[in-house]
C-alpha cells in the first residue's frame, strides 16, 4: 500500500474537481460535531442532552457550508444572525463557532479585501455584542476575545488564499501571453523571411532568364546566316546562366541548417556590381543612359541591396514591356540617403494603363522600399514614359553595416 503522503496530489486534485462533494463532506462534519460539543460540553462546562433545536441546528450548519460557495456573503450573514440569537438566548455561541469561522474564510476568499474585512468584522461586532446582551460581566473575558481572534483569523487566512489565487491566475496568465507572443513573433519572423526569399528568387530568376530568352532569340535567327554573332549570343546566355545560378545559390544559403560546415561567402549584391548589371542588360540589347548625382558613398548594406534589386528590377521590366531599347537611370545621392529613377518609353497603348505592370516585381519593389524605411512609386508619367521613382533613406552619420 502506496503511503498517504504519495496520495496526497490525487486527494487534491480529487477535491478541486467536486467541491460541491467536498463541503457537504465537510458540513456533515461540522453538524456532526456540534452535537458531540453539546453532549461533551466546551472548556469544562458540563455537557447536557440533545433537543430537537440541537439537531436543527446541526442540521442547518451542514447546508450552510454545503451553500457558502454559491452564497458566501449571504451565508456569514444567516450563520451571524444564528449565532447572536443563540448567544443572546442562551449564551450557547461554541455551537456555531466552526460555522461563523468557516463562512468568514469563505466571503475573504471570494470577495474583495475591502468587502471581506467589513463584513468579518460586522459579522464579529454583532456576535460580540449579542454576548454582552446576555452577560454584561464577558465583554472582557478571554472566551469573548478568543471568538473575536478566531473570526479574525478565518478571514485573515481567507485574503491570503484569495491573494495566492490571484497572483498564480496572474503568473499563469503572463506565462500564456508570452507564449503567445513567441509564436506570433516566430510566425511573423518566419513570414518576413519568406517574403524575402521570395523576392530574392524573384529579382534573380526573372532578370537572369530575361536575359537568357532574349540572347536566345538572337542565336536563333542569327544561327545560319551569321553564325558568329549567334557564337556571341550564346556566350551572353551562357554568362548570365552562369551568374543566374550563382545569386541562386547565394539566396539559397538563408534555406541551410545554421551548423553547415561550408557556408557561402558570396558577398550580397550592391550598388557596386552596378557595371556589371549594365553590360548585362546592354548585351540583352537595352541601351541605358547612367547618370549619377552626388558622390557615390558606401550604404547600409541593406538599403545596398535594396537599391540593386530595385534597378535590376525596373531595367528588366524596360527590356521586357519597353516601347524602345532605351532606359535612363539617374542616381542621386543626398545627405538623407538615395534617390533612384529610372524612365523608359512605353509600347503604344500601354501608357495609358497605370496597371500594366502591376505584377510580382512592382510589388516586390515597394517592399524592398519599405522595409529599408524608403518609399517607391511607379506608372507611366504625362510624357507617356514608364517611370519608377524610389527614396531609401541613408542619412550620412548612420553608420554603414557590413
Amino acid at each position: 500500500m502506496a503511503p498517504i503522503t504519495s496520495r496526497l496530489p490525487r486527494i487534491w486534485a480529487a477535491a478541486a474537481r467536486h467541491p460541491q462533494v467536498v463541503d457537504a463532506l465537510l458540513g456533515a462534519l461540522i453538524g456532526s460535531a456540534s452535537l458531540l460539543s453539546v453532549l461533551e460540553g466546551p472548556r469544562g462546562i458540563p455537557g447536557r442532552g440533545l433537543t430537537a433545536l440541537d439537531f436543527g441546528v446541526a442540521a442547518a450548519s451542514a447546508v450552510l457550508i454545503a451553500l457558502r460557495r454559491r452564497w458566501p456573503v449571504l451565508v456569514l450573514a444567516v450563520v451571524t444572525v444564528a449565532a447572536a440569537w443563540a448567544v443572546a438566548t442562551s449564551g450557547e455561541i461554541y455551537v456555531l463557532t466552526a460555522v461563523s469561522v468557516i463562512s468568514a474564510y469563505t466571503v475573504a476568499s471570494r470577495r474583495r479585501r475591502t468587502t471581506a474585512w467589513i463584513a468579518g468584522a460586522a459579522a464579529a461586532l454583532v456576535v460580540y455584542l449579542a454576548a454582552v446582551m446576555y452577560d454584561p460581566h464577558v465583554w472582557d473575558s478571554s472566551e469573548a476575545l478568543e471568538d473575536l481572534a478566531w473570526m479574525g483569523m478565518g478571514v485573515a487566512v481567507g485574503d491570503a488564499v484569495r491573494s495566492r489565487r490571484a497572483y498564480v491566475a496572474a503568473v499563469e496568465d503572463r506565462a500564456v501571453r508570452a507564449e503567445q507572443s513567441r509564436d506570433e513573433e516566430a510566425r511573423r519572423r518566419v513570414a518576413e523571411e519568406r517574403l524575402r526569399i521570395a523576392r530574392e528568387l524573384h529579382d534573380v530568376v526573372a532578370h537572369h532568364l530575361a536575359l537568357i530568352s532574349v540572347q536566345s532569340e538572337v542565336a536563333v535567327h542569327a544561327l545560319r546566316q551569321r553564325p558568329d554573332q549567334a557564337e556571341e549570343a550564346l556566350a551572353h546566355v551562357r554568362r548570365a546562366a552562369r551568374t543566374g545560378i550563382e545569386e541562386l545559390s547565394t539566396v539559397l544559403t538563408v534555406l541551410r541548417h545554421a551548423d553547415d560546415p561550408e557556408p557561402s561567402t558570396e558577398p550580397t549584391p550592391g550598388l557596386g556590381r552596378l557595371a556589371g548589371l549594365l553590360d548585362s542588360v546592354a548585351a540583352a540589347g537595352l541601351q541605358v543612359t547612367h547618370h549619377q548625382d552626388g558622390d557615390a558613398r558606401p550604404l547600409p548594406s541593406a538599403v545596398d541591396l535594396a537599391a540593386y534589386r530595385i534597378v535590376q528590377e525596373s531595367l528588366t521590366n524596360a527590356r521586357k514591356h519597353g516601347g524602345d531599347p532605351v532606359a535612363h537611370l539617374r542616381l542621386s545621392y543626398t545627405r538623407t540617403g538615395l534617390t533612384i529613377a529610372v524612365q523608359n518609353r512605353v509600347r503604344p497603348g500601354l501608357a495609358a494603363s497605370p496597371g500594366t505592370r502591376t505584377g510580382h516585381g512592382l510589388n516586390g519593389m515597394r517592399e524592398r522600399a519599405a522595409s529599408v524605411g524608403g518609399t517607391l512609386n511607379a506608372g507611366p508619367d504625362a510624357s507617356g514614359r514608364f517611370a519608377v521613382h524610389a527614396f531609401l533613406p541613408a542619412p550620412v552619420n548612420q553608420g554603414v553595416s557590413t
